[in-house]
């Protein structure tokens, strides 16, 4: 299964914040935003990753993640020159996914909850056309809204509907089948000229393959693109590190135990970070998985 990141676009919500750096490199607490959505992919058991970025922060992103050799991944780089919709993140990577299965997470997503490996993990068993992951929210008129009907099936989805029919966004994770490809090829663009997400979601509503997984208690998403969002990650974040020893999107951690690296790799890793708490931790979480 091949996975997608797209962290296109320009931060315009976050400005000033992101005149002069990407998005995706502004600090969550500990480690650069895109370590998030970066980490959904490796708890998916997805280390073949393109990511889609804007030209200016294709160099940042490539400083910070190279190849991904380190992490045990393959990472790839390919350019979104301007905004033009999340769907256009397969036009863009139609070679790299073309004929298997894939997955795309957006590069502002943050998503953390206990069993989160074995939600994915069984997503990406059971899924046949597309896997959709619903989160329950207050105010359901600023996202796409999935319907379910009696048996849980997905029946329809709205974009920021004025009369929302459910509270289940659907957020920014998606799992598809190899016809995604065709699907996104056949996009028109919207009233706001972007190829959205949605219309190729409706389509495999219409066939009647769309399955909208519930993050449900204890899960908890956050789209980390607006001042408010970014901060209350954060704040999050920090809450877990600082209470309870968990570092949410701990990639280093993530490759050790999935077996992408050794041990022995994540020690070094975090030796070369020791001057900082995150980097002591990763030492320390080497030293767990090597044992007594």
């Amino acid at each position: 299964m091949k996975g997608i990141l797209l962290a296109g676009g320009t931060g315009s919500r976050l400005y000033p914040l992101t005149h002069c750096t990407s998005k995706q490199l502004l600090p969550v607490y500990d480690k650069p935003l895109i370590y998030y959505p970066l980490s959904v992919l490796m708890l998916a058991d997805i280390r073949d990753i393109l990511l889609v970025c804007a030209p200016d922060s294709l160099a940042p992103l490539q400083a910070l993640l190279g190849d991904g050799a380190h992490l045990g991944l393959n990472l790839s780089y390919a350019l979104q020159r301007e905004p033009r919709g999340i769907a256009e993140a397969y036009v863009i990577g139609a070679d790299h996914v073309r004929g298997q299965r894939s997955a795309l997470v957006l590069g502002d997503n943050v998503f953390h909850g206990s069993g989160f490996y074995d939600l994915l993990a069984r997503a990406r068993r059971e899924f046949t056309g597309c896997a959709l992951f619903g989160y329950p929210v207050s105010d359901p008129g600023r996202y796409a809204i999935g319907e379910v009907d009696g048996k849980g099936e997905l029946v329809s989805l709205e974009e920021k509907p004025l009369d929302p029919r459910s509270d289940n966004a659907v957020t920014g994770l998606y799992f598809y089948d190899q016809d995604v490809v065709d699907i996104a090829a056949e996009v028109e663009p919207s009233e706001r000229g972007e190829l959205e997400i949605t219309d190729v979601n409706r389509e495999y509503v219409r066939q009647g393959r769309a399955d909208l997984v519930q993050l449900g208690r204890g899960f908890m998403w956050l789209d980390a693109g607006t001042h408010d969002s970014l901060l209350e990650a954060g704040h999050y974040v920090e809450l877990l590190a600082n209470r309870q020893g968990v570092r949410v999107a701990c990639v280093e951690e993530i490759a050790a135990r999935m077996g992408f690296i050794s041990a022995a790799d994540c020690h070094e890793l975090g030796a070369r970070m020791s001057g900082s708490a995150y980097g002591s931790y990763v030492m320390d979480i080497a030293q767990d998985l090597t044992g007594p």
